[in-house]
């Protein structure tokens, strides 16, 4: 029987005074019917899920799309007949882009007795959760592509997006057929994520052939990037490739089109969304943006991928008048990674859904995972689309569709 879709507010109950003032309200999605936010000991109880995610703060963007996409999983899986013939309820806690309210959050779903938690997107609440993810031991599906989460292995935490390595390999491999031989790389110096795809492109360069020939140190709070541009000017780069995330991805975007700097520009999926396309525009043009796989699943040949791509972008994009970005199909794949650890395992129990997750393989939106005891990212380098911005839209070079098509079956 269908479970139609409710929202309502529910205040968190904290664990100190402080936290009541700091977490503030949570957010239930729920099928009707009740059922308290904490996971149920009956089999036919509700499975209650928390999400941690950026509803406000720097990182809001993406955290707001991760939750519509999520709370989308959840309603068409109840409506199939749920996960182990019960519903899933999911609660989302708001981290306002913090780490410390993310550990907050965190543990409040600890002492509610969830089931597991979806992670938030934000690098740094993500590794600073992670402590608490160990002594918990309670299943944590991160959000996050900070490599750090899985690099060494954390048992009870696996990643949905494609690592920052992930994506320093793929435009690696994309360099490397333009015939890119000397690089200019960017990053963000005080971020995790942008931090990671500096030192992974740098220590994987020669394996392509390719040299780093300069260094530009960069914050996602400056408002004046000339001096990256001039910097790069003054060295035979062939290519610039910017690590950073947040709105100042946008403001480099439009001072780099009006800089004359006359070598191709490069971003990876935190640029992957109209949330970084549409400010920025014009400017966007010509641009080289890595994403998921998933972002460009309309020019994809027929298959069980682009099947896959459809599901959650097709009843997106009728309810919000706009496709899902990147952040939109992580948190839709993560619920769906859960739900099938969750049907695998035959159990809610903590350690059998983390022994089911490390010996998943599934077909996602996002590409294929095949996660294992010693792999608990589980998407590789081959689901990342390395796109050209034409007429304002994301569209895969010919070297990216020709590689798409090998995994697009």
């Amino acid at each position: 029987m269908p479970f139609p879709l409710r929202i309502r507010e529910v205040p968190v109950r904290p664990r100190t005074p402080l936290a009541a003032l700091t977490i503030g309200l949570a957010l239930t999605v729920t099928a009707c019917g009740g059922g308290s936010s904490a996971s149920s000991s009956a089999d036919d109880g509700p499975i209650d899920i928390g999400m941690i995610t950026s509803l406000t703060g720097q990182l809001q963007t993406l955290g707001t799309e991760g939750r519509k996409a999520a709370e989308l999983a959840v309603k068409q899986i109840n409506k199939d007949g749920g996960v182990l013939g019960r519903k899933l309820e999911l609660t989302v806690k708001d981290d306002k882009s913090l780490p410390d309210q993310s550990v907050l959050a965190f543990n409040a779903f600890k002492d509610q007795g969830v089931t597991a938690v979806l992670g938030s997107p934000s690098a740094g609440s993500a590794l600073a959760t992670l402590p608490a993810v160990d002594r918990a031991e309670i299943p944590y599906i991160s959000l996050s592509p900070a490599d750090e989460q899985v690099a060494p292995v954390h048992p009870y935490v696996f990643v949905v997006p494609a690592l920052a390595s992930d994506y320093a390999e793929r435009l690696l491999q994309y360099y490397k057929s333009e015939g890119v031989s000397k690089l200019a790389v960017a990053y963000d110096t005080k971020t995790a994520y942008p931090t990671a795809g500096y030192k992974a492109m740098k220590a994987k360069a020669g394996e392509y052939g390719i040299k780093v020939v300069a260094t530009e140190e960069i914050q996602s709070t400056a408002s004046d990037f000339s001096a990256v541009f001039t910097h790069v000017k003054g060295t035979d780069a062939q290519a610039l490739a910017v690590w950073v995330t947040g709105p100042a991805s946008v403001v480099l975007t439009k001072q780099y089109a009006a800089s004359g700097l006359d070598i191709p520009i490069s971003f990876t999926g935190s640029q992957a969304s109209k949330l970084w396309l549409d400010p920025a525009g014009k400017a966007a043009e010509g641009a080289i943006v890595a994403s998921s796989i998933g972002l460009v699943g309309d020019m994809l040949p027929d298959g069980a991928q682009k099947k896959a791509i459809e599901a959650v972008n097709k009843p997106f994009t009728q309810k919000y008048n706009y496709p899902p970005p990147q952040f939109a199909q992580d948190g839709y794949t993560g619920v769906q990674l859960l739900a099938a650890a969750i049907e695998k395992a035959k159990s809610t129990d903590h350690e059998k859904i983390r022994q089911a997750m490390e010996g998943l393989t599934l077909a996602t939106p996002n590409g294929t995972y095949r996660y294992s005891e010693k792999d608990h990212s589980g998407l590789s380098p081959d689901y990342i689309s390395v796109n050209a911005v034409t007429d304002g839209r994301f569209v895969p070079t010919v070297w990216s569709k020709s590689e798409l098509e090998k995994v697009a079956k």
